[in-house]
């Protein structure tokens, strides 16, 4: 936990969400790519995973679309996503209890999957 000297608000960590928009269909349906990603952006943001990623493909349903899914938890906290194949978005959630490079999370995400568009939330908890 950090306090912020502006307003003395005590933070216990950050979340950034992000939607990232006209992403490459070769690396959306792809698992080790999502593999490689998590290595990668856990690195730049220097966040450290713990264990293994879960990636499942999904069939749609809902509101929802056929794609990945995954998981992968750090030691503290976690990253998810959710892929949307046809739409070629991805919904992407960092969340750690402890203060990260998230500008440099959104440079990286949006290169790595060649997205024409991305938007971000950063919201301190």
């Amino acid at each position: 936990m950090s306090t912020s000297s502006k307003n003395k608000k005590k933070i216990y960590g950050l979340e950034l969400i992000l939607e990232v928009f006209d992403c490459d269909i070769k690396v959306l349906t792809s698992r080790q790519k999502i593999r490689e990603y998590l290595k990668r952006v856990s690195k730049i943001v220097n966040l450290e995973l713990y264990g293994s990623a879960k990636i499942e493909r999904f069939m749609g349903g809902g509101l929802w679309g056929k794609g990945y899914s995954f998981l992968q938890f750090l030691t503290t906290s976690s990253i998810a996503g959710h892929f949307l194949e046809k739409e070629k978005v991805a919904f992407i959630n960092i969340f750690s209890c402890s203060i990260f490079k998230s500008k440099a999370a959104v440079v990286f995400t949006k290169k790595f999957f060649r997205a024409r568009k991305i938007k971000s939330k950063l919201i301190a908890h």
